[in-house]
């Protein structure tokens, strides 16, 4: 038997789990393979100056003491230390391991963890979008709008789970439609391009409400993007219903474009908050027409399902997955992964 390379062996129980986003970081602790996680209360990121400081706290509230720990984090893992995307905190695997207690610390991408989670979805923590058959053990795609905007791809081979990270939320998102020209000029080019980022997530519903704002000449009255949301679900502001219809529609596109990258025929997947709050607008017409709008693959765009996440927890599940049975996933942790 080939001796087991040091990164590919087992972490060690308990094993602190952690979720961590630009606004929020989620935590749980799995004791061992065949306990539930112990879950603690959302932590918001801004009310702590380290992660550090966060994981004190979760570890002052349980009386299980994690010898291991895997951490997904918004952005890129490279070197030693980590910083986040949308957020101050710098993750520093070798000070956790000097300073709380903890022996094995594995970092990876937050859509990592949810492609991870897609690989195995209960009916009840998922809402179809359109008629389409069921998924398959085939390739699969998440993205989710949220702070920023997440994509991973989830492949099947050998009968591995295979997650595939990325920065896909930072790919360019071009104009298609007349309106689309009419608003281009209003949205906020970073060094000359507008990425899908810049309308697909939190502050791209705004950057959206804006410019459509400053085509039809109104002045905006809507501060937050939960505003907007709110006012577009109820029909009671013109420019609101028509940004929240004109992002589900380049979400449709985007998750289109991603499908086709990754041939997802065992499904798309949207994840976040944001997709959970506008479960009704993703659930019209113009979500899977952008989605299936992919001439000359318009027939096979048709049979690739795409669904909701609509469990809060799902990137911790993924995570306690992969921690339970490591062996189902193909999981790279070469440069991810520290030891003393």
């Amino acid at each position: 038997m080939p001796e087991l390379n040091h990164s590919d062996a087992p972490l060690p129980f308990p094993i602190l789990i952690g979720d961590i986003g630009g606004t929020n970081a989620r935590f749980s602790i799995l004791a061992d393979a065949n306990s539930e996680q112990e879950h603690f209360p959302v932590v918001q990121t801004a009310n702590f100056e380290t992660i550090d400081d966060a994981i004190r706290l979760i570890l002052e509230k349980s009386k299980v003491q994690p010898r291991a720990a895997i951490l997904a984090m918004a952005g890129p893992v490279q070197g030693d230390e980590i910083p986040l995307t949308n957020c101050d905190w710098v993750i520093r695997p070798k000070t956790m391991i000097a300073n709380l207690g903890i022996e094995d610390v594995l970092v990876i991408n937050d859509f990592e963890a949810q492609a991870l989670a897609i690989a195995d979805v209960a009916d009840e923590h998922r809402e179809t979008i359109g008629e389409t058959g069921d998924s398959m053990a085939a390739s699969r795609a998440v993205l989710g709008p949220g702070t920023g905007l997440g994509v991973a791809g989830l492949i099947h081979t050998q009968h591995q789970w295979i997650p595939v990270p990325g920065e896909g939320g930072h790919i360019d998102l071009g104009p298609r439609t007349e309106r689309d020209l009419q608003i281009w000029p209003h949205l906020e080019a970073i060094e000359g391009r507008i990425s899908a980022e810049q309308i697909i997530c939190g502050r791209g519903l705004q950057n959206l409400y804006h410019a459509i704002c400053k085509v039809d000449g109104v002045e905006p009255s809507l501060k937050e993007p939960a505003d907007i949301t709110t006012h577009a679900l109820a029909g009671t502001n013109a420019q609101a219903e028509e940004t929240l219809t004109l992002f589900v529609t380049y979400l449709g596109r985007l998750a289109g474009d991603i499908a086709m990258i990754f041939m997802a025929r065992g499904g798309v997947y949207l994840s976040g908050g944001i997709s959970q709050k506008i479960l009704p607008a993703l659930q019209k017409q113009e979500f899977r027409a952008a989605f299936e709008d992919k001439a000359p693959h318009t027939e096979m765009m048709k049979t690739i399902p795409t669904y909701v996440v609509v469990n809060p927890l799902a990137a911790l599940s993924g995570l306690a997955a992969y921690a339970r049975k490591p062996s189902s996933f193909g999981l790279a942790t070469d440069g991810r992964r520290w030891r003393p």
